[in-house]
């Protein structure tokens, strides 16, 4: 699938703030499309026959494959609500996650199964839940663990709980690694405008700037990123 291929859209220099009330409305394309996508490519989960696997980790993963695979094609071509219903709760001939999780959460599909539950209570707007199932998640890949952190900031960042959404964000960016363009530049900038918009000023000009070194203008144009960092700096009074 395209990994790569975000879009960053309606990010208005004089309007930002107000635009971000709504926070999650504006990036979940991104969330869904770029973090959800990252974890399936990441984890190789679709190679799920060829392993090799104790007992319940070959069980956990014969019975969430067929939920995986329709989040994942979710993920191409759109949530809506009677997929994620699947997902979570099975049907179809599909077990959904949320057993898949309470059965088997400490195995490796278990652990994926809390991932793909946060992911759809995110995209429904039951934050609580998803935090409560993203924070079962943990992995030692840098892709999704940056992701699943982008995702607990977005769900705390809508709750309100400005303090914690911020320390998942920089944890987002912390797991990032630097060669990582796209992880990088989309936990980077999920932290920049969230520090803009709730007033932690010298925090996003930080962030704005290590964009601008990070993140080459070739990677932004191949993947058709409207991301104008210099006007995003200028407007918190840091010019060339």
């Amino acid at each position: 699938m395209a990994e790569n291929q975000v879009t960053v859209t309606d990010v208005e220099t004089n309007d930002i703030v107000e635009k971000a009330k709504g926070f999650w409305a504006k990036f979940s394309k991104i969330i869904m499309y770029a973090g959800t996508a990252i974890i399936i490519v990441a984890g190789g989960w679709l190679g799920y026959k060829n392993l090799v696997m104790i007992p319940n980790e070959e069980k956990s993963t014969e019975q969430i494959f067929p939920a995986e695979q329709l989040f994942d094609k979710m993920t191409q071509q759109g949530f809506n609500k009677d997929s994620i219903g699947i997902v979570l709760n099975g049907g179809n001939g599909i077990t959904g996650v949320l057993k898949v999780a309470g059965n088997y959460g400490n195995t490796l599909a278990g652990k994926r199964a809390h991932f793909i539950a946060g992911a759809c209570y995110l995209h429904n707007k039951d934050f609580n839940n998803a935090i409560k199932h993203l924070k079962e998640f943990s992995t030692s890949s840098k892709q999704p663990q940056s992701a699943c952190y982008r995702m607990l900031g977005d769900a705390y960042s809508e709750l309100k709980q400005n303090d914690e959404a911020f320390s998942y964000y920089k944890k987002a960016v912390d797991v990032a690694d630097v060669k990582d363009e796209s992880t990088r530049f989309l936990s980077l900038s999920r932290v920049a405008l969230f520090c803009e918009t709730t007033g932690k000023t010298k925090e996003a000009i930080d962030f704005y700037q290590q964009i601008k070194d990070e993140i080459t203008p070739s990677f932004l144009r191949d993947n058709r990123i409207d991301f104008p960092v210099d006007k995003y700096l200028a407007r918190l009074g840091v010019t060339k």
